[in-house]
């Protein structure tokens, strides 16, 4: 009886103290896994890595492999630069001389620009300082050499001086206004220099584009017959050059005809300015040679002729 109650007492005895070591391990555990550090990335990506190396060797549960994020560019077939590359010299050729006109149209509109702002320019200096001068001479040295309402008033200075001989026949107004009409009209034709080519331009590079068009068609024909199929690579690059020729033709006629009739808008109004001056220089030169001669007339000495008797 005794020793049934110590063998009861030493199982209580044992249970506890497992029970007290179980406890103890397993907040010892815990400790542990808290104070463990967290893996890096590289542990990480090593170990996602590892499931994965290991599915892939399984032929069964083998997945496909991701796109890669980067997509590669592939250049246009059927750009400029393969249209130049592949073409033939006709098609060349037609380029080439597109780009000359674009070329000439745009250097022909900034240079005409650049002249009629020097006119206007030359205009508002004349309309301030050529009027208040106190003569002829005096008028025409304060403008510029360059400027061509010098250039008129100095051709309409020297035509009076030029009213002799076989010219005397001309009326002197008639004469003057010559001279000043024919300097005008050298005015307008320098501002007219390139306006030509402008309209040309303008007219002609559409019909050049199509050309290039049809030539384009035609060898689409040609590669269609040579296949024997009119698939879309044997179609593509023929027709795209011919597209390619109209765009161009049309982007080098569209300034042109802008700029050609804008130009003359302006030259218009700048010779508004230049004929307005013209007529003005045409009076002050008639005043002065009037008032020139009625100088000369005074300073001649007046003849007197001697009174005779009247004999009866």
């Amino acid at each position: 009886m005794q020793h049934s109650s110590s063998l009861a007492f030493s199982k209580r005895l044992v249970s506890t103290l497992l029970l007290a070591l179980g406890v103890s391990l397993g907040s010892f555990a815990h400790a542990q896994e808290a104070a463990a550090p967290e893996p890096s990335a590289s542990e990480t990506f090593a170990s996602a890595e590892a499931p994965a190396s290991a599915s892939a060797e399984s032929p069964a549960t083998a997945l496909p492999a991701a796109a890669p994020a980067d997509t590669v560019e592939v250049d246009n077939p059927y750009g400029i630069s393969a249209l130049w590359n592949g073409s033939d010299f006709v098609a060349k050729g037609t380029l080439l001389i597109l780009f000359v006109m674009s070329f000439g149209s745009w250097l022909i509109i900034f240079t005409k620009i650049y002249e009629q702002q020097k006119l206007f320019r030359q205009g508002k200096q004349a309309n301030k300082t050529f009027w208040s001068a106190g003569g002829i001479e005096q008028a025409i040295e304060s403008l510029s050499t360059t400027s061509a309402y010098h250039f008129i008033a100095q051709t309409g200075h020297e035509a009076t001086s030029k009213h002799s001989g076989l010219l005397g026949y001309i009326g002197f107004n008639d004469w003057i206004q010559m001279s000043i009409v024919r300097a005008i009209e050298n005015v307008q034709s320098r501002l007219q220099d390139g306006l030509a080519f402008l309209a040309t331009v303008g007219s002609t590079a559409p019909f050049i584009g199509l050309f290039g068009t049809v030539w384009g068609i035609y060898h689409a024909l040609t590669a269609i017959g040579i296949a024997g199929q009119a698939s879309i690579d044997k179609v593509a690059g023929p027709v795209g050059e011919s597209l390619i020729m109209t765009a161009i033709g049309l982007a080098v006629a569209v300034p042109a005809v802008l700029g050609y009739n804008w130009l003359v808008r302006r030259n218009k109004s700048a010779l508004e300015d230049v004929r307005a001056f013209g007529a003005e220089l045409h009076a002050v030169l008639l005043g002065a040679q009037v008032e020139r001669n009625h100088a000369d007339q005074e300073s001649q000495p007046r003849l007197v002729h001697p009174i005779r008797a009247i004999s009866v």
